[in-house]
């Protein structure tokens, strides 16, 4: 799932070096904007919807943490 997601984000993000970092949103790479197109793209691509309680910032600091998030709402 892992290599799903990362491809997916770097196809729609070139920009985000998504493997550099385990802290994302800490250290100010990912911002509002760029979480809520992520949300989007991970939404669309395997039929989830991210709840609420799930935008924090531990779902979003790694590409491991967004890949565990899409596997726990995938039932």
């Amino acid at each position: 799932m892992k290599e799903k997601v990362l491809a997916l984000l770097k196809d729609e993000f070139p920009e985000i070096d998504f493997e550099s970092s385990c802290a994302l949103v800490d250290d100010g790479i990912l911002d509002s904007l760029s979480i809520t197109g992520i949300i989007a793209v991970l939404s669309m691509e395997f039929g989830i919807i991210i709840p609420y309680e799930e935008i924090v910032e531990d779902n979003f600091n790694s590409v491991d943490a967004l890949a565990d998030m899409v596997e726990r709402l995938r039932g």
